[in-house]
């Protein structure tokens, strides 16, 4: 099954496939420097994982993109739109063509999963609501939920509530959508089912995915493009299969033997 995910790109260059670019990008936390005048783009329709040790700025990168933190230095461009620094209304409008997946799935409690995923489109993007349902079924067919419309996300395991939140987020058609390690907090014997779905959306539809993941051979499966982060910088950057065969950074290698 296909499901449309993003419309065409509208940005001023018509020509660039570029989606989103960061430049000169830092970010401080005190005396903490996040991201180092972080410098990388990603092109439209494509998939690129970021891979490093924690604390090396990857999740600090999806929170820039999705608004929920601000860059102290640089500026962030989203298919040919300014991100930052922009003013607030612009931010609001460019805000909406990124959706993100958190390790955390914050589903509604009170709400049935029909409900989570088509609360959003109705109030932010003003669809109507048999429209809104109408998507919504077609995306829970994709996550493998069709039978659990009706269900409180309490009565899910957490691989199913896991489902249900990429599920919400391709809801609102973004052009990108954001994975940060949504496996994590999964017990082990659900993250397959999770991983498989997110392999099934990367074969069947055109969104670009930017993912922080743990998941190493995951990585391998559904990226274009692996960045190995340390120290807020890209450090190396190449295919899955030069990065994880044949990587040239000794730091790349020494995190490689610790993970794989």
């Amino acid at each position: 099954m296909s499901v449309e995910t993003r419309p065409q790109p509208s940005g001023t260059d018509a020509q660039s496939t570029e989606l989103i670019r960061l430049e000169n990008v830092t970010k401080r936390f005190g005396a903490n420097t996040v991201l180092d005048r972080l410098n990388f783009s990603v092109d439209t329709g494509r998939h690129v994982t970021l891979i490093g040790p924690s604390g090396s700025g990857k999740t600090t990168i999806l929170r820039l993109l999705m608004t929920l933190t601000r860059p102290d230095e640089g500026t962030i461009t989203v298919d040919g739109e300014q991100l930052f620094p922009a003013p607030e209304k612009q931010i609001r409008q460019v805000r909406k063509k990124i959706g993100m997946v958190f390790q955390q799935f914050n589903l509604f409690p009170n709400m049935s999963v029909l409900r989570n995923i088509t609360e959003a489109p109705v109030q932010v993007l003003g669809m109507s609501r048999d429209e809104a349902e109408e998507r919504a079924r077609e995306l829970l067919e994709l996550v493998g939920l069709t039978d659990k419309c009706d269900a409180k996300p309490t009565r899910l395991s957490g691989g199913q509530q896991q489902r249900v939140a990429i599920a919400r987020a391709l809801a609102m058609r973004p052009q990108v959508l954001l994975l940060d390690e949504v496996t994590s907090a999964l017990d082990p014997e659900l993250v397959a089912g999770v991983l498989d779905v997110l392999r099934d959306i990367a074969r069947s539809t055109d969104i670009t995915m930017l993912c922080v993941t743990h998941e190493m051979g995951f990585a391998r499966d559904i990226s274009d493009r692996v960045l190995m982060f340390d120290g807020g910088r890209v450090i190396e950057s190449g295919s899955p299969e030069k990065i994880f065969t044949e990587p040239e950074q000794d730091r790349t290698r020494e995190f490689l033997s610790a993970v794989l």
